[in-house]
């Protein structure tokens, strides 16, 4: 694919042959994207947040996927160092509405079709997005590829429908860390904004968290290190030895990207792991824990994404608003009557979306294991749901 001098016009053409036209931004390509993880083809999904757009962009989950924002006007405040999820953002492309080219924001260090072409990232602007959200809605998310609008829509047809979608894929290994850190670490910068209570540690005090990077958002470590633990991240495919090394207090597996069924490795491990030291999983890590106690997980119709999804905490009533980026599920049934191999232990449905009952949390206090479908650390997104990692720790 060849990068172009300017802008052109282009369209989404998605595999049932919907096409939506639009102007091409960003990061500007001509011809077929010759490889599944090159720019511009993917899985088209929508996202319903109204702000937080830099987060959502740079956020690894979203890797092999097309978002399309909502919200009418992206990039108003441009971009900036602070709020990036990940050091580059892994997504296949995004679709709005509209796309400001002049921010007004005084944090602002670059556009956001500045910081789209340096990371060649494509863009396709000027789209009728609630036209491509309601039928999303109706049929599902669908395979889709951007592309020139002089480009054959037939030829373009079939590559699309060659793209292998999520399902079965492990798109862990594209995102995550290669080798894990030697030491935890300590404390918490002070980023602007930040609304987490920040807790002094040092390397005598706080807990011990093993973090595993399934394609983590780097809020997470931040939100655990502010609140006085000491941090160390290893990979997905670090082994049982390697995820134990230096004693942790406990484990955390991070959010990521792609089917949870395709990550066997991390599964088998995770078996082996359960009962021997307390672990919490947010979303990937929460659908994977799931598949290592015996559960289920399936491919949901449009997925979770955005930052306004209330969710039921089923204890005590509350209602919790909060992030979620997800377009896998697990199976509530699958995990009734038991889990943990041999040890036949109780499961609890801790949360519940009050969208559509998707299964938002679960728990086994027998083996100190509890995991959350939504996020925490929010980035961005309301704080609702901050305490749930004062409670791992505080439990640990």
């Amino acid at each position: 694919m060849t990068k172009l001098t300017s802008r052109v016009s282009g369209y989404l053409l998605l595999e049932d042959g919907r096409r939506f036209d639009g102007v091409l931004m960003g990061y500007l390509a001509e011809g077929l994207p010759a490889e599944n993880t090159a720019p511009g083809i993917g899985e088209v999904v929508f996202q319903t947040g109204m702000s937080g757009y830099q987060e959502v962009i740079s956020d690894p989950s979203y890797r092999g996927q097309i978002v399309t924002f909502t919200s009418p006007h992206i990039g108003n405040t441009g971009i900036n160092k602070e709020d990036s999820e990940a050091p580059s953002p892994a997504l296949a492309g995004i679709i709005v509405r509209s796309l400001t080219d002049r921010p007004s924001s005084w944090r602002s260090e670059e556009s956001l079709d500045q910081f789209l072409a340096r990371h060649r990232i494509p863009c396709l602007s000027e789209v009728d997005t609630r036209a491509l959200t309601r039928h999303l809605r109706e049929t599902g998310a669908l395979r889709g590829i951007i592309l020139q609008e002089n480009t054959d829509a037939e030829v373009a047809l079939a590559r699309v429908r060659a793209f292998p979608g999520l399902i079965g894929r492990d798109l862990v290994q594209e995102v995550a860390v290669s080798a894990p850190e030697k030491d935890f670490r300590t404390g918490g910068e002070d980023v602007l904004f930040d609304e987490f209570p920040k807790k002094g540690s040092s390397e005598q005090d706080g807990a011990k968290i093993t973090l595993i990077h399934c394609g983590m958002k780097n809020g997470i470590d931040l939100a655990l290190r502010r609140q006085g633990a000491r941090v160390r991240i290893v990979p997905a495919r670090a082994s049982a030895e390697e995820i134990l090394h230096g004693e942790p207090d406990g484990l955390l597996l991070s959010n990521g990207p792609g089917d949870p069924e395709a990550l066997e490795g991390l599964i088998q491990t995770l078996r082996g792991l359960v009962g021997r030291i307390p672990i919490m999983g947010i979303c990937l890590g929460h659908q994977v824990l799931a598949l290592a106690l015996g559960g289920r997980t399936y491919k949901m119709k449009f997925g979770h994404h955005g930052i306004n999804h209330p969710v039921r905490d089923v204890q005590t009533g509350a209602v919790l608003v909060t992030s979620q980026n997800h377009g896998f599920a697990v199976d509530p049934e699958s995990l009734n009557g038991g889990a943990g191999g041999e040890r036949r232990a109780s499961v609890i449905i801790t949360h519940e979306s009050l969208n559509d009952g998707v299964t938002e949390g679960f728990a086994i206090p027998e083996l100190k294991v509890k995991a959350v479908q939504f996020h925490p650390e929010a980035a961005a997104g309301p704080h609702d749901a901050r305490g749930i990692f004062g409670d791992f720790l505080a439990g640990l």
